[in-house]
């Protein structure tokens, strides 16, 4: 998906721990994240919660997400209505041990799926606008998402989530 990188920071650890640096302007431009960030945020989920798919519609997120304990398979979702990829996802697998980072820009639907216990981090470009935000069911039969798990816990807006044409407000193709 034009725009998504998955960012594989160098760990830098021995006996006693170990260090990641988790932004740094520069090399993060060098890299195609040209971006403020306005806003972070910090989550904890219990293990077989799925969250998302959530998008803004008129403050799009663009968003720098990683996990700092557990594990998570986290989802974006191109819904940029004029973009080549529209439609299509692209997940990697975050934990604490691989310390990956997934720069989801702005336009996309993200989401995240909790392997083990998680923390997990975002570093936003845009505040977030409640009355804004748009959601995607997460096992939409158009997407096609490729979730490790088949029956996970939502919230009651996650459930009620319409599909992903219906959620965009378009006729479904």
């Amino acid at each position: 998906i034009h725009g998504v990188l998955l960012i594989k920071p160098k760990i830098f650890g021995d006996a006693r721990g170990y260090f990641v640096e988790t932004w740094q302007e520069e090399r993060y431009r060098e890299a195609g994240i040209a971006f403020s960030f306005v806003q972070d945020n910090h989550s904890h989920s219990a293990a077989g919660i799925v969250r998302g798919l959530h998008f803004q519609r008129d403050f799009p997120q663009g968003k720098l997400v990683s996990v700092s304990k557990g594990r998570v398979f986290d989802v974006a979702v191109d819904i940029r209505k004029d973009s080549p990829t529209f439609g299509s996802w692209f997940g990697a697998e975050l934990t604490a041990e691989n310390q990956h980072q997934l720069w989801v820009p702005p336009g996309l639907a993200h989401g995240f799926c909790v392997l083990e216990e998680a923390n997990f981090h975002y570093k936003c470009t845009e505040y977030y606008h409640p009355e804004d935000e748009g959601c995607i069911r997460w096992d939409d039969a158009f997407l096609k998402i490729a979730w490790p798990l088949e029956q996970p816990t939502l919230s009651a807006k996650d459930a009620a989530a319409p599909g992903f044409y219906e959620a965009l407000g378009m006729e479904a193709v």
